[in-house]
């Protein structure tokens, strides 16, 4: 079945909230994804097959900058062109905005995503110091210039 993307809609939130549990050891609250909607800066959309949740990301975007919140696939569905929509999608959207670039950070240790973001055409740049707890983890800073 087709995995279609679309905008993050306030029912789409007890959702991501899980998938915020299941992927990330600092979750972001129902509350904090609730902000976002009334964000003027905020873009965050969905990932969907046959209507359930399989991913989503989120990005801010200031100006013709745009920077990565967080990009989420559920477990089972990894390794499925889910993340490789999602960035595609967000490209869209951050062209639609004029944006120039957009940046993200990673674990150093997340080779798959590490992977995923240099196929992508995202270039490192840089590494942020503990910045991930839970573990205490470096972040590499990758970019791509749209």
């Amino acid at each position: 079945m087709e995995i279609l993307p679309g905008i993050m809609t306030k029912e789409d939130i007890p959702f991501i909230a899980e998938l915020e549990k299941e992927c990330f050891s600092a979750p972001w609250t129902e509350k904090g994804l609730e902000e976002e909607l009334t964000n003027e800066n905020a873009v965050f959309f969905t990932a969907k097959r046959n209507g359930c949740l399989v991913g989503y990301m989120g990005m801010h975007c200031v100006l013709d900058e745009c920077y990565v919140a967080n990009v989420a696939v559920r477990k089972t569905e990894r390794r499925k062109g889910i993340g490789r929509l999602l960035l595609r999608y967000a490209e869209t959207k951050a062209r639609e905005r004029g944006c120039s670039f957009i940046s993200l950070e990673v674990r150093i240790s997340n080779l798959a995503a590490i992977a995923l973001y240099e196929n992508e055409g995202y270039e490192k740049m840089g590494e942020r110091k503990n910045f991930y707890s839970s573990p205490t983890e470096n972040a590499l800073i990758m970019t791509k210039n749209l």
